[in-house]
């Protein structure tokens, strides 16, 4: 039992690891705003779908390993939520020149 949850613990930190750069790789649109130096990148609607659906099934996996189906489902649910917020914050980017 204590080896499940030391697994459940190590996948959770890989996929913590891994999401910023997806979401680094997936700005992309330009827009000038003004002559203060800045651009304003923005995320397409595929890309914010990859970061809440590849949140929402890490979660679902960390949360099968700990708790079977159930576990799997509220896994889903907060790893949904948590990639949903993770995208609001962080798809509109302000970038001095």
């Amino acid at each position: 039992m204590r080896i499940k949850y030391l697994i459940v613990i190590a996948l959770l930190f890989s996929f913590l690891a891994w999401t910023p750069d997806v979401a680094q790789a997936a700005v992309r649109h330009y827009r000038r705003r003004y002559r203060h130096g800045y651009v304003v990148r923005r995320r397409s609607k595929k890309k914010q779908a990859a970061i809440i659906g590849g949140s929402a099934l890490a979660g679902a996996g960390v949360g099968a390993l700990a708790g079977g189906k159930k576990g799997a489902a509220i896994g889903a649910g907060v790893g949904g939520a948590g990639g949903t917020a993770y995208d609001l914050k962080t798809r509109k980017k302000k970038v001095y020149k």
